[in-house]
């Protein structure tokens, strides 16, 4: 696995992103917080058939912050420059959580760039209360409010498998950049209407997956993803949270695996 920066010109700047295998291209977006590192079991799962690419989503890891106040489709037209500077064909496209909403943006807005998407943890549509919540929390965030305690209470359990992860993210969380992090959490707080009404045009297959225990990126939410999409399809694992491609990876990369081995005209079924 290696590091890998590109400089795009403004106003993207530098891209780092972690690379491994050889094949078809698989490009891996984090969600909020977190960095290309967060998806090491998905790297080390299919580098040996697909060329892995895990990007540094702006202000995260090694990648420079976007200037302003970000919304989604600028981080879409991020991605955007980033598979047209390495001239990437038609990709295979993962997202978590924030990850998903650029993901699932980018699915609709540049569809002949895209073989497949799936969304992980993704938010679509969410209610009022939620909305309200989530835009409080990115108001916080931008005023320089970090809470690192309240996430982590959120995603993961007590059992011993979830610790680990927990202290992964808490270790993330705790190098993020600042005003990387405000941007992102504010584009994610606001971003779940911004590109919902296109999943009907969306023709590659998609695959909206969630843990069952996620309050946030429900399962009713992958299931209206998936309805939305000709080609979608959603899954729920049992007993798992936001962070599910950490805690239940043998799960996550089974799924994986297989939609990524879904023909394009096949619609698939909950």
């Amino acid at each position: 696995m290696t590091l890998t920066t590109l400089r795009l010109s403004k106003p993207f700047g530098r891209v780092t992103y972690c690379e491994a295998g050889r094949g078809a291209p698989l490009v891996l977006i984090h969600g909020v917080g977190m960095q290309s590192a967060a998806w090491q079991p998905q790297i080390e799962a299919f580098s040996t058939q697909y060329h892995v690419m895990a990007l540094d989503m702006p202000g995260h890891g090694g990648s420079d912050a976007l200037g302003g106040t970000p919304k989604l489709p600028d981080y879409v037209a991020w991605l955007h420059a980033v598979v047209a500077a390495l001239d990437l064909g038609p990709v295979c496209l993962a997202g978590h959580s924030m990850g998903a909403l650029i993901s699932g943006g980018y699915a609709v807005t540049h569809p002949q760039r895209v073989a497949r998407v799936a969304l992980l943890n993704g938010v679509f549509r969410r209610t009022q209360a939620a909305r309200d919540a989530v835009t409080a929390r990115a108001l916080e965030i931008r005023k320089g409010s970090f809470d690192l305690e309240t996430p982590l209470k959120r995603w993961f359990g007590d059992a011993p498998s979830e610790q680990v992860a927990s202290a992964k993210v808490a270790g993330w969380l705790s190098s993020v950049n600042l005003k990387g992090y405000a941007d992102a959490y504010g584009a994610f707080a606001d971003g779940d209407e911004e590109y919902a009404d296109g999943f009907a045009k969306i023709p590659c297959p998609l695959l909206a997956l969630t843990g069952a225990l996620d309050p946030n990126s429900t399962p009713e939410m992958a299931q209206a993803m998936a309805d939305a999409a000709p080609l979608g399809r959603a899954a729920t694992i049992e007993g798992e949270r936001h962070m599910v491609n950490l805690t239940a990876p043998e799960q996550v990369n089974a799924i994986l695996a297989d939609w990524l081995q879904t023909p394009m005209e096949e619609r698939e079924t909950a």
